[in-house]
C-alpha cells in the first residue's frame, strides 16, 4: 500500500481533537486510507449502515475504537449526535473520523454542529511525493486518482470519462448543483478549453445561455467538489495596474486530458494546452505537498496589464515565495531575469523557476530547478 503524505498530520490531530474530517474528491483513496486506522466503518450513503448506526448508537459511542463515518454529509442527522457524544466526554480524543467528498455540504454541518471540536485534513489524489520521482510524467498524463491509470495505465482515459459522467449525472445534482447534467457536461468542456486562463464568467454564460451569476454559482460547486481550483490574483502594491480576475484550473491533470481527448504522452506534448497543463500540475503538486505538512499559507498569482506575471505566489505570513513554471528543459537567461525582476517588485524572499532542467542551478535567492527539486525546497522549509 502506498503511504499517504497526510498520515502524520492525521495521527497528530487524532491525539488532539475529538473528531477529524478527511475531505477530498471521490475516489481519491479516503476510504482505503481511513480503514488503516480502524475497522469500525460506516458508509452513510447506505441505508443498512445508517440503520445500524441509528439503532446501535448508544453502544457504538461507548467503544474505544475510532469510528469512521464515510460520506458524512449525506446523513445530516448524525452531526448533532456526534456533538452530543463529544460534549458528554470532552476529554476523549480521536473518537470520530469523518470522510466527505464535497466540502460545501460537509462544511455547513461542521460549522453548525462541530465548530471547535473537529480538525480538517484534505486528501488529494496521489502526489509525486507519495510515488517514485520517475513516475512524474505518468502522474502528469494520467492524474493521481488511484484507479485512473497511475497504477494501471490501461484504465486511462476511460476511467476519467466515466468518473466525469457519474459526477454530472448523479453526484453533483445530489450535492445541490441546480444545472441539468447536459449543461454541466458542456460547462466542463468549456472549462477544459479555458484551463489556466483568466476567468471570464460572462463569456462562458453567453455560450451556455445562462446568467453569469449562475455560472459563478456552478463554479462554486466545481470548486467545492475538488474538480476545479480558483487561484486568486495577488493585490500587491505595485505602480502597474494588476489583473483582478482569478485563474481557473482543473485540479487533476488526468481529468483535464481525458476531457481534451489526450490519450498518450506524445499527444500531450504537442497539444496547445500542454504548457498550461504542466503549470497547473506543478501548482497542484506544490500546494498538495504543503497541505500534507499542515503548512499555513495563502496561494496567489500575479499578472499586470502589460503581461508581466508570476505563476504562483505563496504568502507564508512572514515570508513570500514566488514560482515561475515553464515547460522547458532550458529556460533562457532573459526569462529568468524577467522573473527575478518582477519578484523584486513584490519583495519575494525566495524565487523558484520550475522547469524540466536536468541539472538545477541554485543560489541563495534564485533557484532554477525541476519539480522534484522544488518539492525538496518545500520539504525543508
Amino acid at each position: 500500500m502506498i503511504n499517504r503524505s497526510i498520515k502524520q498530520i492525521l495521527q497528530s490531530d487524532l491525539k488532539t481533537y475529538p473528531a477529524v474530517a478527511v475531505i477530498g474528491p471521490r475516489q481519491s483513496g479516503k476510504t482505503t486510507f481511513a480503514k488503516t486506522f480502524s475497522s469500525r466503518y460506516y458508509d452513510l450513503e447506505l441505508l443498512d449502515d445508517r440503520t445500524r448506526l441509528d439503532v446501535q448508537w448508544p453502544e457504538i459511542i461507548k467503544q474505544k475504537d475510532l469510528i469512521i463515518l464515510d460520506e458524512a454529509q449525506s446523513w445530516p442527522q448524525v452531526f448533532p449526535r456526534i456533538r452530543s457524544a463529544i460534549d458528554n466526554e470532552r476529554s476523549r480524543m480521536g473518537r470520530f473520523l469523518l470522510l466527505g467528498s464535497v466540502s460545501p455540504a460537509l462544511m455547513k454541518q461542521v460549522s453548525e454542529s462541530l465548530a471547535g471540536r473537529l480538525s480538517l485534513v484534505e486528501l488529494t489524489p496521489f502526489l509525486l511525493s507519495e510515488l517514485s520521482m520517475n513516475q512524474m510524467d505518468n502522474l502528469w498524463l494520467y492524474g493521481g486518482y488511484p484507479e485512473g491509470g497511475i497504477l494501471d495505465p490501461t484504465r486511462f482515459p476511460r476511467w476519467q470519462k466515466n468518473y466525469i459522467t457519474l459526477l454530472t449525472q448523479r453526484d453533483l445534482p445530489n450535492w445541490g448543483l441546480p444545472a441539468k447534467p447536459p449543461v454541466t457536461q458542456r460547462l466542463l468542456q468549456m472549462l477544459s478549453a479555458v484551463h489556466g486562463q483568466l476567468w471570464n464568467a460572462s463569456k462562458i454564460s453567453q455560450s451556455l445561455g445562462v446568467d453569469y451569476k449562475t455560472i459563478n454559482t456552478y463554479i462554486d460547486y466545481m470548486t467545492g467538489s475538488f474538480l476545479i481550483r480558483r487561484l486568486e490574483p495577488c493585490h500587491a502594491n505595485l505602480k502597474k495596474r494588476l489583473i483582478k480576475s482569478p485563474r481557473i484550473y482543473w485540479r487533476d491533470a488526468g481529468l483535464l486530458h481525458a476531457m481534451l481527448n489526450i490519450t498518450n504522452f506524445d499527444q500531450l506534448l504537442s497539444h496547445p494546452t500542454a504548457g498550461a497543463s504542466w503549470e497547473s500540475f506543478v501548482i497542484e503538486q506544490i500546494l498538495g505537498a504543503l497541505q500534507a505538512k499542515g503548512q499555513s499559507y495563502q496561494p496567489f498569482f500575479l499578472r499586470t496589464s502589460d503581461q508581466k506575471e508570476i505563476d504562483l505566489i505563496l504568502d507564508f505570513g512572514q515570508k513570500t515565495w514566488a514560482f515561475e513554471i515553464k515547460l522547458t528543459t532550458n529556460p533562457s537567461p532573459g526569462e529568468v531575469k524577467q522573473f527575478d525582476k518582477i519578484a523584486d517588485q513584490i519583495g519575494a524572499d525566495k524565487r523558484i523557476f520550475v522547469c524540466r532542467i536536468p541539472n538545477p542551478i541554485e543560489s541563495e535567492q534564485m533557484n532554477v530547478t525541476n519539480l522534484p527539486g522544488a518539492l525538496s525546497f518545500l520539504e525543508n522549509k
